[in-house]
């Protein structure tokens, strides 16, 4: 490499790793609208370049507006935090550059994608199966409803599908990536049924049975049945096995969103959440989740490896890149995917450090701190709990008292409390609509949270609520960034 080149990149190196120092003034995110940033960033792309230096100052100005997804206030989606063996994961696929359709331009790359599917697997206590990593929870939802069609119909990848003679199954409280599911293969989200959950958001197997006879009554046959384990808000867990009969009574297609919960799997406490994954065909789980890997590093796996492999058998066409001589080795033969980055490595890496141990202590470490969040929540007089905590979402409102009653300005002033929260910049909840009442949802899957971390939030959260006045004749609205 040329010495200006590594002069360049040691700079950038030594940028990101300020960047990851504690920010001074403890803030995660600045409110800047989309307008006032566009005006005070330069962000226009030259006839001629102005070369590495000028880079390296749009390099220091993007890291100074980032959300600092590192810092222990980040407890916004599902995901957070940063581990070095994911920055050392991605920072060596970047510089390999390479692509994981052939085992020829990625023979080790393979090798390790293949053994931390097949561990995965073992997890999942599936003997037998294969998979693919994905671009995320949504895509894997999508190949398992695609795998369900290749099972149900084998001609369908050639001969097309009408869809509206069809239909599939979710909890109310599914992700909505299953619609998207629905629409991209034609199915279409007319006949995507959304089943009746019970109080804790769990799917409710009776309601799914029933749900399925009426539709076959209706001339509508059952495609799959998608069971969620680890809901988006709430964080429910589906039982696999209570749904599983059913799919097994009615010959359908079971798939299992794991992509949020999937982890609970190494931890001997929690692991019961997913009893009966076993009988599920098909499972995706994202590891840039819980388990804090970078974004993307997401698994799809499935028990019949035929299947799979017939679903992306449009592959086979292109004589440029596969060969009969490495069909048992070219991974793009299971994947929607050509051109696909070497996502398995910084996973590979982290579980070697880390080994199954190592994960299972942390999510109980989460559990530990969802519950002691809880805890903090039920203690305060002016917080509601809104849902006994299955997972590391904890949902709670702020509701003065004696103002209980007023529903609709509760709702109104928990939104402004969710943007006050965000103006301050300390910490990043979500704002979620649950059991129809607007509540904050906080997060744990950051190895940055702590215990006093929790403490700091509930007592930003009442302080800044004594400052918004509840108006129980109007409806505060949540200002757009």
């Amino acid at each position: 490499m040329e010495e200006g080149n590594s002069r360049f990149l040691e700079s950038v190196l030594a940028e990101v790793l300020a960047h990851l120092e504690p920010p001074k003034d403890g803030r995660i995110r600045h409110e800047w609208s989309p307008s006032s940033l566009r005006k005070t960033t330069d962000l226009d792309l030259p006839l001629v370049g102005a070369g590495l230096d000028r880079v390296l100052d749009d390099i220091r100005t993007y890291l100074s507006q980032a959300v600092r997804t590192d810092q222990p206030g980040f407890m916004n989606p599902l995901w957070g935090g940063l581990t070095p063996e994911g920055l050392a994961g991605e920072l060596v696929t970047a510089a390999t550059n390479t692509s994981m359709y052939t085992y020829e331009i990625a023979p080790l790359a393979s090798l390790i994608e293949t053994a931390v599917l097949d561990r995965m697997r073992q997890h999942l206590r599936m003997p037998t199966g294969a998979g693919t990593l994905t671009t995320g929870g949504s895509n894997g939802n999508l190949m398992g409803v695609l795998c369900a069609r290749q099972a149900a119909l084998p001609a369908s990848g050639h001969d097309g599908f009408d869809g509206r003679s069809w239909c599939m199954f979710v909890s109310k409280e599914a992700h909505y990536s299953v619609a998207m599911a629905a629409n991209v293969l034609g199915l279409g989200r007319a006949n995507l049924i959304k089943v009746d959950t019970d109080g804790h958001g769990r799917m409710d197997p009776s309601a799914l049975d029933h749900a399925i006879r009426r539709e076959a009554n209706l001339g509508r046959r059952p495609l799959c049945v998608v069971a969620t384990s680890g809901t988006t808000v709430r964080g429910a867990f589906d039982s696999i096995d209570g749904i599983a009969d059913v799919c097994e009574t009615h010959g359908v297609w079971l798939h299992v969103d794991a992509a949020w919960g999937g982890s609970c799997l190494f931890s001997t406490t929690h692991r019961h959440l997913m009893d009966g994954v076993e009988r599920a065909d098909s499972v995706c789980w994202d590891a840039h989740k819980m388990m804090g890997l970078p974004l993307v590093c997401s698994a799809f796996i499935v028990k019949r490896a035929d299947v799979l492999r017939a679903a992306c058998a449009h592959g086979n066409e292109a004589h440029y890149l596969f060969h009969d001589d490495a069909e048992d080795q070219d991974l793009g033969r299971l994947s929607l995917q050509c051109g696909r980055r070497n996502d398995a490595l910084k996973l590979f890496l982290a579980w070697r450090s880390r080994g199954d141990a190592g994960w299972g202590a942390l999510v109980d470490q989460y559990m530990d701190l969802a519950g002691y969040l809880a805890e903090r929540v039920r203690n305060e007089p002016d917080l509601e709990l809104v849902g006994e905590p299955t997972w590391t979402n904890v949902c709670f409102r702020h509701v003065p008292g004696g103002l209980p009653h007023l529903g609709e300005a509760i709702d109104a002033h928990n939104a402004a409390l969710r943007a006050a929260l965000l103006e301050e910049g300390k910490f990043m909840v979500s704002r979620a609509d649950l059991d129809q009442r607007v509540v904050l949802r906080s997060v744990i899957a950051n190895p940055a949270v702590e215990a006093s971390t929790l403490d700091d939030l509930v007592d930003h959260v009442l302080r800044l609520a004594r400052t918004l006045p509840v108006d129980a004749g109007s409806q505060v609205e949540e200002p757009r960034t």
